[in-house]
């Protein structure tokens, strides 16, 4: 709807209740996940028990709440644990491919760029099987001839890394290149006619006019990387992520436990979204 064309008052109505339901649509589930973190009650459902933090104070084997759970606290390490592997990774070569294909020129450079974003139109499913046929292919290779065993090419957190690493280090390159093609290169020219070096005019100007979004790229990164599912799933052994511990509980039952993880997870996320708007508004201003 365009604001400065005149519209039917029942037209403004009707697109105010879309409105109305497609965000009771999104935020509904939520809630209702939130809530029954919440409920006095084995079973994350109706009726309403009452209210109670048992679900993440609790330490009795029944009501085992998140933070008593030691299986559940070693999957949220191993998954900040790859996040930040991910996303340290992420930053350092979008980073260098933020560079390469806004500041030179070479045979091939708009071929290469649609190569570097085909991982986001691939399924993280179809991702994961790929880099796990291809690692173990070479791994069982390099065994029967040279009967070398290379064990960080078998299922296990180094593949699961390199997985996520292979989409989200996209991502994180085209928010730094985004941030980069805005830059004023008359900048880096009046120092170097001044005498700095390459990488006096990179630390000093460049990098800092790049932090707000390699901060942005980083907090992207690191959600995507933590809250990840198709793509581990395929990767993982038995050092599970949460989201796979997860996983693995609700295929026995759901419990309020879960619900419990959840809404510590949306707040989570929720705070470093914020964290990421904040920067960016920042820069911009």
């Amino acid at each position: 709807m365009i604001p400065s064309i005149a519209q039917p008052a029942s037209l403004r109505w009707i697109y105010r209740a879309y409105m109305l339901m497609f965000y009771v649509f999104l935020i509904a589930p939520l809630l209702v996940v939130a809530t029954f973190a919440f409920n006095d009650s084995l079973f994350p459902s109706l009726p309403w028990n009452g209210f109670t933090l048992d679900w993440f104070l609790g330490s009795s084997s029944e009501r085992l709440g998140v933070f008593s759970d030691a299986a559940m606290l070693e999957s949220v390490g191993v998954s900040a644990f790859v996040a930040f592997w991910v996303t340290l990774l992420s930053l350092l070569v979008a980073t260098s491919n933020a560079f390469l294909f806004e500041r030179y020129d070479f045979r091939f450079k708009e071929f290469l760029y649609m190569l570097m974003l085909l991982p986001l139109v691939i399924p993280g499913v179809i991702l994961g099987i790929s880099v796990l046929i291809a690692s173990n292919s070479f791994a069982n290779h390099m065994d029967e001839v040279f009967n070398l065993e290379i064990e960080f090419l078998r299922p296990g957190l180094v593949l699961v890394i390199l997985g996520q690493f292979a989409f989200i280090t996209t991502i994180a390159t085209m928010v730094i290149s985004a941030r980069l093609r805005k830059m004023d290169q008359s900048l880096e020219e009046a120092a170097y006619n001044l005498g700095a070096s390459k990488l006096a005019v990179l630390r000093t100007i460049t990098l800092p006019y790049l932090r707000p979004a390699i901060m942005g790229a980083g907090i992207v990164a690191f959600l995507m990387s933590f809250e990840n599912f198709n793509t581990t799933l395929m990767l993982t052994s038995s050092d599970s992520p949460l989201t796979i511990t997860m996983f693995d509980r609700l295929r026995e039952g759901s419990t309020p436990e879960l619900n419990a993880v959840s809404l510590l997870l949306m707040l989570a996320s929720g705070l470093l979204a914020l964290l990421s708007v904040f920067v960016q508004k920042k820069a911009d201003t």
